[in-house]
């Protein structure tokens, strides 16, 4: 597990995970119901994001929140975090599918 303790962290990984995954800004905030400015101030840092999103990205791109440290809830507040449903699974493979085949087109074309 990666610590975070600051909104640009949070970004930096965010990024990153996007990256290793093969997804645009814009395929990642289709992934996960988001705009794509929203996806832009996540990785730039801003501190001010509304959490629900925030959740929504970290879903779609496979991760989730943890929060350590706190005293114990009782089980029935705490809730498991959900993986992405079929259809955001689906949303992603299929761009990952699109870039991909931009990415041969792009070699073919530049003959790499």
């Amino acid at each position: 597990m990666t610590a975070l303790p600051t909104p640009a962290a949070l970004g930096t990984a965010t990024r990153a995970a996007r990256k290793q995954l093969g997804l645009t800004q814009p395929q990642l905030a289709l992934a996960a119901g988001v705009g794509v400015r929203f996806v832009v101030e996540m990785e730039a840092g801003k501190p001010t994001l509304r959490l629900e999103h925030v959740l929504r990205v970290l879903h779609a791109l496979g991760g989730e929140l943890r929060v350590e440290g706190l005293p114990s809830a009782p089980e029935a507040v705490v809730q498991k975090s959900k993986v992405p449903n079929a259809e955001t699974q689906a949303a992603m493979q299929e761009s990952r599918a699109t870039l991909a085949a931009r990415r041969a087109r792009t070699r073919k074309q530049t003959g790499d």
